[in-house]
């Protein structure tokens, strides 16, 4: 079993309270129009109209070689967080996504990172997992490499 993790309450509250993303910039606010804006929070999609943030962030403590930033939205008003079991909204959305295995020390374990169809997501996460090197997997976007949520081993 894995459990899909969404971005902490507080993280997101910081973000949009204007605390600095992962290069020190006020969140921008932005209208969702509806296609392609996925909450990192509520692991929903941003409705159409709706108020969004759009910033850097980097889903890793410190600074190393592998911790990435890129951009990621979020609802701008308060959501729930989403996680859990099942498979999220917003991996449901594309045809694939990039998902690749972390070690405990956040360095990517080659040979886990692979473009993966979205029906074929919970085949490739056992994979993935099955490699006793793997701590934690995290879920991107395939064409624009954007974080999506992070998967942990269910108890």
């Amino acid at each position: 079993m894995t459990v899909f993790t969404a971005l902490p309450t507080d993280t997101v509250q910081a973000y949009r309270a204007g605390g600095p993303d992962a290069f020190g910039n006020r969140p921008e606010r932005k209208i969702s129009d509806g296609a392609g804006n996925p909450c990192r929070h509520c692991l929903c999609d941003i409705s159409a109209g709706e108020e969004m943030l759009v910033l850097a962030h980097k889903p890793f403590e410190g600074t190393h070689p592998y911790a990435e930033v890129g951009p990621i939205f979020l609802c701008a008003d308060d959501c729930p967080r989403g996680g859990g079991t099942d498979l999220p909204e917003i991996l449901t959305t594309s045809p694939d996504y990039l998902i690749k295995g972390y070690s405990a020390d956040d360095r990517i374990v080659y040979g886990t990172g692979a473009i993966t169809p979205t029906t074929d997501i919970q085949t490739r996460l056992t994979a993935i997992f099955a490699d006793p090197n793997v701590a934690y997997i995290h879920v991107r976007s395939a064409r624009n490499n954007c974080y999506q949520a992070r998967i942990d081993r269910g108890v």
